[in-house]
């Protein structure tokens, strides 16, 4: 039995050369793989947890170049199909001086979008501790019937579900839809790991910790809120608390939250309990773990490339 399942989107981020400007001005871009799930895939990989990846991508150059780069770091890519109806998926991102991002995604479908239930690899689903997955793989069938079948396949052979939300509104049609896409997420996670903005998207409440409360009631065992420098909040099981983040100079913030989500994975993998279990010490050390892993990530560029391993974390929370 392995770690982590994720299954969703595997792309190519093509990232500004140039801080601070539009992707109107900037100058031009570096290649990197990219993705939600398969950063955390990546993530889980590098700090030393066992991985498979679910997607599926283009039959071309750029969906063989992200084969290599998942296999190259450990994850087990058995579950990765090669679409020769699509290409694979490109998202264009430019960073403002402040590390944050502006997207235009080329995707109408892109590869991602055609995996269906036909091309999910079962084994991997109920024979991974935990199975993580966010809301663009909804968008559209039959990739959306395939996510709500292996949350099934995994419910059913006692994993945990893990979703991070990770909206991007430009790749939906209707802000409804969207909404209503992470309702449904919510309803069968264990775990869930949102944005602030998420979190008042989703709740509609801009006080932060009423819109924690809201996602408890639905009971949710486990809810973290990141807030970037400031670290996170969180509402697990019994407890609620925050706890703080680490400052450092922000390069490009892509991948943070996944590096977050795939820390907060790799403990629950290891500890082998369902998150109501952890203990109040064990939560608030898996938040400071993850805060670490973040934060290292917001000063490198691109997402898979600057996922840490496990002495690189460990070395941060002892200068911390």
């Amino acid at each position: 039995m392995h770690d982590v399942t994720c299954l969703g989107e595997l792309l190519i981020d093509f990232t500004s050369l140039k801080a601070g400007v539009s992707l109107i001005e900037t100058p031009g871009f570096l290649k990197h793989a990219g993705g939600g799930p398969a950063n955390v895939s990546v993530g889980v990989s590098r700090l030393g947890g066992q991985a498979a990846f679910l997607g599926m991508v283009g039959n071309d150059e750029f969906g063989r170049f992200l084969e290599k780069t998942l296999a190259d770091t450990g994850v087990n890519t058995r579950g990765l199909r090669f679409s020769g109806n699509a290409h694979t998926t490109l998202a264009f991102v430019a960073l403002r001086e402040d590390g944050e991002r502006e997207f235009v995604f080329y995707r109408n479908p892109g590869a991602d979008m055609l995996y269906g239930p036909d091309d999910l690899d079962e084994e991997l689903v109920t024979h991974g501790k935990i199975l993580h997955h966010g809301t663009i793989s909804f968008i559209s069938e039959p990739n959306r019937e395939a996510t709500l079948r292996a949350i099934d396949l995994a419910k059913a052979a006692g994993s945990l579900i893990s979703f991070d939300p990770n909206v991007r509104m430009n790749l939906w049609n209707d802000p409804l839809a969207a909404h209503e896409a992470a309702l449904l997420g919510l309803l069968t996670a264990d775990i869930v790991k949102l944005s602030e903005e998420e979190l008042e998207f989703i709740t509609m409440q801009t006080d932060l910790q009423r819109g924690l409360r809201l996602l408890r009631e639905r009971g949710i065992p486990a809810v973290v809120v990141t807030r970037g420098e400031r670290g996170c909040a969180y509402a697990w099981g019994d407890y609620t608390g925050e706890v703080c983040g680490r400052n450092v100079t922000a390069l490009d913030t892509t991948g943070a939250g996944d590096a977050f989500v795939a820390s907060l994975l790799y403990h629950l993998a290891n500890l082998d309990k369902p998150p109501t279990d952890f203990t109040h010490n064990e939560i608030r050390d898996s938040l400071i773990f993850a805060n670490a892993a973040a934060a290292l990530v917001v000063t490198r560029h691109g997402a898979i490339p600057a996922m840490p391993s496990m002495p690189e974390v460990l070395k941060t929370l002892g200068e911390g």
